[in-house]
């Protein structure tokens, strides 16, 4: 089966992307979550993953291209003797996302707009649909507000790249869905009846894949619960002779308990016996709740245990944090630091500065400036891995995490922190601690960064070893400042407020020595600066 790529869309305010480098070419077989391509706009890179495994038949754009959200890129075809078709020319991309056209409306294949996950970040995997504003049937204006997605990082409206009238609704509120699936599709030609694609047969197979109302019977369990399949499921589906309504036979492990390609060629090759395929539908029915129950065996109800699933959030969370772990060998060099001369400058400077600025002076302002100091001077840490390639990057990107009361945490970062004085930088950190608060930040807010720092001190913790957020290559994390008898080089006991605080690295590329040379280098500029000449 062919599977289009199209254009992501990067953000809510990003309307295209350029085409920086293909990682694959006509005839190359890619693996399911193998970087297809690279993308940047003017926010961000990322690296786009491919969504399933197959032959890659067709690059339509070539590096350099600049692409409007939701046009057809590539096609993979999970089938690996599918014929090449090579590269087309930027003129005929919108013809090449119609599979087949009707002889009535041989044009028509352009006016059907594919709607899919969009990659909201660089180190975002998937997104979890929260609320849908359209449904099938309705009209939708370009740019209005069409979904909202969130993720561990963002919450987003996520606008129509078209308009037209909404044709199909793949999956429902509350589901989590991969990078680059599709979830929805906009159909641009109104003469067409709804629920009839412009590129489809008129064949059964063709409607029922296209039109949600046809697909419905299929997705009702016994329990009356609703299931979705992807069009790769139902491809399949039709190409060996099984119902739609079959398909409710077979429990799914995919997201939220979707049935995968995996799932059906298993159920595919156990298919013999038509009286265990009859029993299949009720455990189906509940399947989203056998891994709650099989998790905890050794409990019951009467026991003092409430179980209570992971939400979305928190599920993504502690996959990326997993996956940070597995990826980098994380190195942690600690150090105390002498923050007395902060201290007492920042205590006769406060009333003045909240005067100026409208907002309180803070330790983390401070540490800020001498984080970007420190990545001027080795630029390694602000850099990230590419297999075995470095990526240096020219701009430092600084996040900051930002507690949330009832969210967690959030990382908006400080684009271009190499270019911002200590007022600068404490001006965008206000503006995005607000709008973190307010739950207004953008995708634009939160993508980008090259260096995470993490404040534990407010939690009046001393020291913390945090996890690397990928793909950067290291994190600051510093703890609560307290006063204690330090001896002084004139051995001489002396009252200080003292802070612990931990760069955390990835030893792959930044060595012992250059990750306690970048803490040693933070702590001089904190302890020896005059900043009353920085204000």
């Amino acid at each position: 089966m062919r599977y289009d790529i199209v254009m992501p869309q990067m953000g809510e305010s990003i309307t295209n992307g350029t085409i920086t480098k293909w990682h694959k070419q006509p005839g190359d077989m890619v693996e399911v979550d193998e970087i297809l391509l690279e993308i940047s706009t003017d926010k961000v890179e990322s690296e786009i993953p491919a969504p399933i495994a197959g032959k890659v038949v067709e690059v339509i754009y070539p590096e350099g291209d600049t692409i409007d959200v939701g046009i057809l890129i590539a096609v993979i075809d999970d089938d690996a003797s599918a014929t090449v078709g090579g590269s087309a020319p930027a003129a005929s991309a919108p013809a090449a996302a119609a599979p087949a056209p009707t002889s009535s409306a041989p044009a028509a294949g352009s006016e059907r707009m594919d709607v899919v996950m969009p990659q909201m970040g660089e180190s975002i995997t998937n997104g979890t649909i929260t609320k849908w504003h359209k449904q099938p049937g309705d009209m939708v204006e370009i740019d209005e507000i069409l979904l909202e997605i969130s993720t561990d990082k963002v919450e987003s409206e996520i606008p129509s790249p078209v308009a037209g009238r909404v044709e199909e609704v793949l999956f429902s509120e509350g589901e989590t869905i991969d990078v680059g699936i599709k979830i929805a599709s906009i159909e641009q030609n109104l003469d067409v009846p709804f629920g009839q694609s412009s590129t489809a047969a008129t064949s059964a197979p063709a409607t029922e894949s296209s039109a949600p109302a046809a697909q419905a019977p299929a997705a009702n369990t016994n329990s009356g619960e609703r299931r979705f399949y992807t069009p790769l499921v139902k491809a399949l589906a039709s190409k060996h002779g099984v119902a739609l309504s079959e398909l409710a036979n077979i429990s799914g492990s995919g997201a939220a308990g979707r049935v995968n390609k995996a799932d059906f060629m298993n159920y595919l090759e156990n298919r013999g016996s038509a009286p265990a395929a009859k029993a299949a539908p009720a455990p189906a029915a509940k399947a989203p709740s056998a891994p709650a129950k099989s998790s905890v065996p050794a409990f019951s109800s009467s026991d003092r245990v409430e179980i209570v699933p992971m939400d979305n959030m928190r599920k993504a969370i502690a996959k990326n944090m997993i996956a940070s772990k597995m990826t980098s060998p994380h190195v942690n060099s600690i150090d105390e630091t002498d923050m007395t001369n902060i201290f007492k400058f920042r205590e006769g400077f406060k009333n003045e500065f909240k005067k100026q600025e409208g907002f309180s002076l803070t330790y983390t302002h401070f540490i800020l400036y001498a984080l970007v100091q420190a990545l001027k001077e080795f630029p390694v840490v602000n850099a990230s891995i590419d297999g075995d390639n470095i990526v240096y990057k020219k701009d430092v990107n600084l996040g900051c995490a930002v507690a949330v009361p009832g969210n967690g945490l959030v990382v908006p970062v400080i684009k271009g922190a190499d270019n911002l004085n200590i007022r600068g930088i404490a001006r965008k950190l206000d503006e995005l601690v607000q709008k973190a608060r307010a739950k207004k930040l953008t995708m634009d807010d939160m993508s980008g960064g090259t260096y995470t720092f993490t404040n534990n001190g407010s939690f009046g913790i001393l020291a913390a070893t945090p996890v690397i957020l990928q793909p950067q290559l290291a994190i600051f994390c510093v703890g609560t400042m307290k006063k204690r008898p330090i001896v002084t080089e004139d051995d001489a006991i002396a009252i200080r407020q003292m802070m612990y605080a931990t760069h955390t690295y990835d030893h792959r590329l930044i060595d012992g020595e250059v990750g306690s040379k970048f803490l040693r280098h933070v702590i001089n500029t904190l302890e020896t600066t005059d900043w009353a000449q920085l204000f």
